[in-house]
Order: C-alpha cells, then structure tokens, then sequence
C-alpha cells in the first residue's frame, strides 16, 4: 500500500475525487486542509523549488480578488504569498515517496495507476 499526502481544501470537488480515485487505486491517503491546517513556509519553499510558478492558482477565485502589488510578490514572495494565503495553491498538492505532484492531471492520476 502507498502512503500519501494529500494538500487540499475540503470543499474542493477536484481534492474529493482525487482522494476517492488515490483510495481506490490502494493508496492510504492523508489529507491536509491548506486553509484550516496551513503549510508552513519551509515547504512552500521546497515545493516551488520543484515546480515554480505552477503552485500559484492564478485562475482562483482568490487570485481574482488581489490588487496587482499582491499578485506581483508571486513573482517576488511567492512562499510569503502562500502562507498568507494558502487558497492560493494549485490542487491537490500530493506528497508521496516518489515526489511531489501539482494538480489532478492525466499524467499525475497515471503515475499513481489511476
């Protein structure tokens, strides 16, 4: 059985069906809530680190609601950006021991044999 972790929201429909999909391919999912649990700052770092500028949802709801000085520290402070606010990251983030993965895309739901 493949342990994971899962970074979401709770009331993301994409962060359901993955877990679903994760649980039903055998893996043991744990779920981290970014807005009632928060990531701390060390592992935004490591994880833009990995993946850059695809961390940031800039098509969410949230990211609307930025004045252009916000939206420019992604470019800037992104990790401070993201701890302030953390509906900002692109999900779901899934940690397991073969990485880290952004998004429920094709290519992520086959690496996990979905």
């Amino acid at each position: 059985m493949r342990n994971v972790t899962l970074y979401g929201l709770k009331t993301c429909d994409t962060c359901k069906k993955a877990i679903k999909a994760l649980e039903g391919a055998g893996c043991k999912v744990s779920y981290v809530d970014v807005r009632a649990d928060g990531v701390p700052a060390d592992t935004l770092a490591g994880w833009l680190e990995l993946h850059g500028q695809a961390l940031v949802n800039t098509r969410s709801t949230t990211w609307r609601g930025l004045d252009d000085d916000q939206r420019a520290r992604a470019e800037t402070d992104a990790v401070a950006l993201l701890v302030e606010h953390p509906t900002l990251i692109k999900r779901p983030v899934i940690v397991s021991g073969e990485g880290v993965t952004v998004g429920w895309t094709k290519p992520v739901q086959s690496g996990y044999g979905i």
